[in-house]
């Protein structure tokens, strides 16, 4: 049996699991969310503690069984502290500045890149090399972040472009001079 899927769900005070069909919502003080499960995985809510239970031991609703759990503390968890991912920006005269929809990098191209932030996400500049990026769904949070990433991303030879904090940028040797 699934270790994940398996184990029950607290839902702290001040936050509501509702169930209607495959489709769980979950409010708390952050906001709300919603998402539809597997219809094969049965929710239940009980004593202040959300269980998914899975009809049979095929591979695929073992797999169903762990991802659907994940998926729902990942929403109350989301509504109660949120999540949060931090991209530094490494190059000389690369940076970053905060604008009213999102944020606008100047990552060494002939033109700067704005970034419209999509709905539920802010998008903090701390110091011109350091981006935060702050959401209730943890899904939308690590994927702005992806794509913004993805703007310029690390260079091997120095390094260079905007990386997640806290990531290890393997560099390469660069060319050797001929001596003569």
């Amino acid at each position: 049996m699934s270790r994940i899927g398996k184990k029950p769900i607290a839902v702290p005070s001040g936050v509501t699991v509702a169930i209607s069909g495959n489709t769980v919502a979950v409010k708390g003080p952050k906001g709300e969310l919603s998402r539809t499960v597997p219809a094969e995985m049965k929710v239940t809510i009980e004593d202040g503690t959300v269980t998914v239970v899975r009809p049979s031991d095929i591979g695929r609703h073992r797999a169903l069984h762990g991802l659907t759990r994940t998926l729902i503390n990942n929403m109350v968890e989301g509504v109660t502290a949120g999540f949060s991912k931090s991209l530094e920006i490494r190059g000389v005269g690369y940076k970053a500045e905060a604008t009213a929809e999102g944020a606008r990098f100047i990552v060494g191209y002939s033109h700067t890149v704005d970034y419209a932030a999509p709905e539920g996400i802010t998008i903090s500049v701390e110091n011109p090399t350091l981006v935060k990026i702050e959401g209730i769904d943890k899904e939308k949070v690590g994927q702005v972040a992806a794509e913004i990433r993805r703007v310029r991303p690390p260079e091997p030879y120095k390094g260079k472009g905007i990386r997640y904090v806290g990531e290890h940028v393997r560099t390469k040797a660069g060319k050797t001079g001929a001596k003569a």
